[in-house]
């Protein structure tokens, strides 16, 4: 930018050289078109309606019962000891929700206990919760 000071019959005359500052709002100009073009956002997926409604089965809780003589129960119906890790993994197969319960009979050895609770660590019960008779007692 540069101002001229001309001394002639007028008196003395000054102008402004606007040249330079327009070379400038043209180069801020065409920044300021490029730029929105090559800025990318996020892709969004936005989820489309369905015709048909999702069925929500209730949260049921899975309780494995032994009994003093070995024999297991799942939410009281009779499971035979052999087949108990298959039903897990056929229940648990279905579910998100992965927690269950194990109750055992007071007088049973901590080896069965764990026999079964490693059964359903294996069939992918996480995590899984110690019911004792004085919980029950305490409802």
């Amino acid at each position: 930018m540069g101002i001229e000071v001309v001394v002639g019959r007028r008196g003395i005359v000054s102008d402004v050289n606007v040249v330079p500052l327009i070379d400038i709002l043209l180069v801020l100009l065409v920044i300021f078109m490029i730029i929105p073009h090559r800025q990318k956002g996020l892709d969004a997926a936005i989820p489309q309606q369905t015709d048909r409604p999702v069925p929500i089965d209730p949260p049921e809780t899975i309780i494995v019962q032994i009994a003093s003589d070995g024999s297991a129960r799942i939410n009281q119906s009779g499971v035979p000891l052999g087949e108990l890790s298959a039903r897990l993994q056929d229940i648990f197969a279905r579910r998100s929700d992965r927690v269950a319960f194990v109750q055992a009979d007071r007088s049973l050895e901590f080896q069965a206990v764990a026999h079964v609770l490693d059964l359903m660590n294996s069939a992918g019960a996480k995590p899984i919760g110690l019911l004792s008779s004085e919980l029950e007692k305490n409802r």
